[in-house]
C-alpha cells in the first residue's frame, strides 16, 4: 500500500477550504452561525462548476438561481432562532435511482430521460426534513445494472483519480463527486456491490446498512425484493454515520424494515475495543483476483493489529459456486421481473441496455422450484454467517476482484485469465453480504503502482451496524493518508 494518495490526473484546481471540511463540520458551522448556508452552497455549486465538466459525475443539477433563494431561507429560519436538523444547509445530490418530487429522476435511462416524480424516496423525504439541500442527482448505470457508471442520457462517469478509468458503480457518481470534493456527503444503493466497488474504487467510504434497517421505497413490491438497499458513502465514517441517522429507521410502509438503535454518530463516540476478524481472501482460489489487490488488503489488515484486532486466515466450506448461483436466479427474479414491462413493450425494448434485456430473458426462464432452491441456498449461507460470527467479529473480503479498468470496456470479459460468464460475475465478492443480509463497509486500502485505487469489505453480524461503523473508524485513524482525490 502507498503511504500517501496520488493525486488526481483530472485538470482540476485544488477544493477550497469550505469543500474540504467534513460534512459533520459544516453541519455544525452552520447551527453555530460560523458560516452560512449560502457561503456553504455557493463553495460547493462553485467547485461543481468547476469539476464537474471534467468526470460527469453530477447529472440534472438545478439552476443556482432556484438553489440560493433556499440556502438563504435556511439563513432567515436560523436568524429567527428556528431549529436546525442533522442536515441543516448540507448541499446533497440524490442518486439517480431514488425517486426526488419534482427533479427529474431517470435511472439512467432514455425511457424516464423527462421523468419527474410526484413523490420522494422514503429516505429522500427524511433528507429534506433533517433540513438538506437537494441541489441534482448522481449518475447511474441505466437501471443500476452493472458496475460501471455510463448510460445513454448523461454519458459515463469518469474515475476521480484517472479520466481513462471507470468511476464502478452503480453508485459512481456519488463516489467521485465525494472523492472530489463536490458533495459534502451522499446516498447510494447496494445490491450486488453499488455502495462498495464504486467506493474502493474512488478511495473513499461505502456502507451496506443491514436489510431492513433503511426502509425501501415507495415500490409496487415491499414483501420480496430485499436484496438491494439504501445506504450511505462519505469521505469519512463519521459523516456516513451522519446521514445514516437520518436514513435508518422503521417505515410503515415498508413493512420489513425495523427500527434503528440509538444515534449511529453518537455511538462513533465510544472507539471499538478491538475484535477478531476471518480474512477470507479469495476463498482458497475460487475466486479469480488481479494481481496486486490481495497484498493490498493484506496489508491494510496488519493496521488493525494497531487498534487491537487479530486476524486469522479462513475458507468456511461451502460451496461458494452454488451460493452465486443462487444470487444470480434471486436477482433476476427481482430486477429481471421489475424491468419485465419495459421488455413487453416494442417501443421501449429497443432503448433497452444488453444486461436489462439478460436479466428479464432469464427471468422468464425461471421456475418457482429454482427460485425456491436458490431462497434454501441463501437461507443456508446465513445460517453458515451466524456460525463464523461466533468466532469471529468481522469477516474480511476485498471489496472488487479487478482495479478500476477502462470506461470504454463496458465490463471485465476475463479476470486473472478466467472468462467470465455474465456481465456482473466479476463482482462475485460482493455478493457474500448481500445474500446474508449483512451490514458491509468498503474501507479504502490505499493504491498499486499505477495510482489505482483499491478497498477491502469489512462484513459484520445482521443488525450489528454500529460495530461495523466502529471498526472501520478505529481502521480509519490508522491510515496516513486521507480519503478522496482533490
Amino acid at each position: 500500500m502507498t503511504s500517501n494518495r496520488p493525486a488526481t490526473k483530472h485538470a482540476a484546481p485544488a477544493a477550497g477550504d469550505i469543500c474540504r471540511l467534513s460534512a459533520t463540520e459544516l453541519a455544525e458551522a452552520i447551527r453555530q452561525r460560523r458560516l452560512s448556508v449560502r457561503e456553504v452552497v455557493t463553495a460547493f455549486l462553485d467547485r461543481i462548476e468547476a469539476v464537474n465538466p471534467l468526470v460527469n459525475a453530477i447529472v440534472s443539477l438545478r439552476d443556482r438561481a432556484d438553489i440560493l433563494p433556499e440556502a438563504d431561507s435556511a439563513d432567515a429560519h436560523l436568524a429567527r432562532g428556528g431549529n436546525a436538523g442533522s442536515l441543516f444547509g448540507l448541499p446533497i445530490a440524490i442518486k439517480d435511482l431514488a425517486l426526488t418530487k419534482g427533479l427529474r429522476t431517470t435511472f439512467g435511462s432514455p425511457i424516464f430521460a423527462d421523468f419527474a416524480p410526484e413523490e420522494d424516496d422514503f429516505f429522500v423525504e427524511r433528507v429534506r426534513k433533517a433540513g438538506a439541500i437537494i441541489i441534482g442527482k448522481t449518475n447511474v448505470p441505466e437501471f443500476g445494472l452493472g458496475s460501471n457508471t455510463y448510460n445513454s442520457v448523461f454519458g459515463p462517469t469518469l474515475n476521480a483519480f484517472d479520466p481513462a478509468l471507470t468511476a464502478g458503480g452503480s453508485s459512481g457518481g456519488a463516489a467521485v463527486s465525494l472523492a472530489l470534493d463536490m458533495l459534502p456527503v451522499a446516498d447510494g444503493s447496494d445490491f450486488g456491490g453499488s455502495l462498495r466497488n464504486p467506493a474502493a474504487y474512488n478511495n473513499i467510504y461505502g456502507f451496506r446498512p443491514s436489510q431492513g434497517l433503511v426502509p425501501a421505497g415507495p415500490d409496487l413490491d415491499v414483501f420480496h425484493a430485499q436484496m438491494g438497499v439504501e445506504g450511505p458513502m462519505g469521505r469519512n465514517v463519521r459523516d456516513m454515520a451522519l446521514l445514516l441517522d437520518e436514513q435508518a429507521g422503521y417505515h410503515p410502509r415498508a413493512p420489513l424494515s425495523h427500527h434503528k438503535q440509538g444515534s449511529f454518530l453518537q455511538g462513533l463516540q465510544t472507539p471499538a475495543a478491538g475484535g477478531r476478524i476471518a480474512w477470507l481472501g479469495d476463498l482458497g482460489g475460487h475466486l479469480p483476483v488481479e494481481a496486486g489487490i490481495l497484498p493490498l488488503c493484506e496489508a491494510a489488515l496488519g493496521r488493525f493489529a494497531d487498534v487491537s484486532f487479530q486476524t486469522e486466515a479462513l475458507l468456511p466450506e461451502f460451496d461458494f459456486e452454488a451460493l452465486w448461483q443462487a444470487f444470480v436466479t434471486l436477482r433476476q427474479a427481482s430486477s429481471g421481473c421489475a424491468l419485465k414491462a419495459h421488455y413487453d413493450d416494442p417501443v421501449k425494448r429497443p432503448l433497452l441496455k444488453p444486461e436489462v434485456v439478460w436479466e428479464v430473458e432469464q427471468a422468464q426462464r425461471l421456475t418457482a422450484p429454482q427460485v425456491h432452491a436458490a431462497t434454501v441456498r441463501r437461507s443456508s449461507w446465513h445460517k453458515t454467517l451466524l456460525s463464523l460470527f461466533e468466532r469471529f467479529d468481522l469477516i474480511v473480503l476485498p471489496t472488487a476482484q479487478v482495479f478500476p479498468f477502462e470506461v470504454t470496456t463496458h465490463w471485465p470479459s476475463q479476470v486473472a485469465g478466467h472468462a467470465m460468464d455474465s456481465y456482473h460475475r466479476w463482482m462475485q465478492v460482493s455478493a457474500f453480504a448481500t445474500l446474508g443480509g449483512c451490514p458491509a463497509v468498503n474501507v479504502p486500502v490505499g493504491f498499486d503502482g499505477a495510482g489505482r485505487p483499491m478497498g477491502m469489505q469489512l462484513i459484520g453480524r445482521p443488525r450489528d451496524d454500529m460495530a461495523v461503523l466502529k471498526a472501520a473508524a478505529a481502521y480509519e485513524t490508522t491510515l496516513p493518508w486521507a480519503a478522496g482525490a482533490s
